[in-house]
């Protein structure tokens, strides 16, 4: 198995502490965090775009390319690009610099977001959000593998014999589709022929699990082999490691209550009656090591996932450290030796890049 550390920005007070970030701490924070994964070798680390608090995650690729300079060997991921607003001109043009400025790091996960005050923003409708995705997908992969693209569509304004510049590095950049909650997103994936991440945050097991049976069902429909089908998993967002599991809940639970009283959207609502129904019924990870291990290969058995994202945003600076840590040096070596990943084993050493130590200006 593979893994990614990843961040939302996220930016509330310690639920602990009460201390906040500036937002000048808090990207110096997802900085260091993602040189940080790079050291304990996780294999990616990913930033999440919301255009809303309190989270400050409106520009992954502004973001990426600061942790590009910083980092020589780790994949760089976007959790997700809400593709669904974005104009695919634009994401062709930046990403495709970010992947020359990374040596070919760059891996985008597309998806329509999580969050619905975007649509105002970018001016759609909630209810187009999967029409506008699967459109803009496919222009967004026209104008990477073609030249000369003329297009027209819904959703922006046409265009002819254009070729945007520049080429990406990668032939092809690898794409992932986030799925969360809808067939929509597993349908678009299978289409395709593409590698699925699921959120794996907010449901039961059952949910998630159903969501993928479909992704395999819709690869064989459209002439893939599901047997080959790529699968990424998140965490339910949370990951908090101790001695002892008892010793993990007392001290994670002050900020799964604070976490959860911010919840107001109907989707966004626990289906779980509290942190101890969630840690053996739901997605996030909060116990001993050993507990952690059992539980993601217990979740592994279910989904068949190659990579797994952890975050761990909220916590103090130290506890991320620690948690980061703990992470890498008692979970992960096991989960290595257990689940076989064909994900990010070609990487080549010759398009690794050097890390910058001067200050991105």
């Amino acid at each position: 198995m593979k893994f990614a550390l990843m961040s939302l920005l996220l930016n509330t007070p310690n639920a602990l502490t009460g201390e906040s970030f500036t937002t000048q701490e808090k990207f110096q924070n997802v900085l260091k965090q993602a040189v940080l994964a790079e050291e304990l070798g996780f294999d990616a680390y990913g930033v999440g775009e919301r255009h809303s608090a309190p989270f400050i995650a409106s520009s992954p690729p502004v973001i990426l390319t600061a942790i590009a300079a910083r980092t020589s060997r780790i994949r760089l991921l976007t959790t997700v690009t809400v593709l669904s607003v974005l104009d695919p001109v634009r994401v062709a043009e930046d990403y495709a610099t970010l992947d020359h400025l990374s040596g070919g790091r760059i891996e985008l996960i597309i998806g329509k977001g999580n969050d619905a005050s975007h649509y105002p923003l970018f001016g759609i409708s909630e209810e187009e959000q999967w029409e506008s995705l699967a459109e803009r997908y496919a222009l967004l992969k026209r104008l990477w593998s073609e030249e000369n693209v003329s297009w027209q569509g819904r959703y922006r304004t046409p265009l002819e014999n254009v070729t945007t510049q520049p080429r990406p590095f990668q032939q092809p950049i690898p794409i992932w589709h986030g799925s969360a909650s809808s067939t929509h997103s597993t349908e678009l994936a299978a289409k395709y022929g593409e590698p699925l991440f699921s959120s794996n945050t907010i449901h039961r097991q059952s949910k998630y699990t159903a969501l993928i049976e479909h992704y395999r069902e819709r690869l064989a429909f459209y002439g893939h082999d599901p047997a080959k089908a790529v699968i990424g998993s998140g965490a339910g967002g949370a990951i908090f490691i101790a001695n002892t599991t008892e010793e993990a809940i007392k001290k994670f639970r002050p900020y799964y209550d604070a976490f959860h009283g911010r919840l107001k959207a109907p989707h966004d609502l626990s289906p779980f009656r509290d942190l101890e129904d969630n840690i053996e019924n739901g997605p996030i990870l909060v116990g001993s090591a050993e507990h952690v291990i059992e539980k993601i290969l217990r979740y592994n058995k279910a989904f068949g996932n190659q990579v797994l994202s952890i975050s761990v945003d909220g916590l103090t600076e130290s506890e991320q450290r620690e948690q980061a840590a703990r992470f890498a040096e008692e979970v992960a070596p096991t989960l290595r030796r257990e689940i076989k990943s064909s994900v990010w084993n070609d990487v080549n050493p010759a398009v690794e890049t050097e890390a910058v130590q001067e200050p991105v200006v």
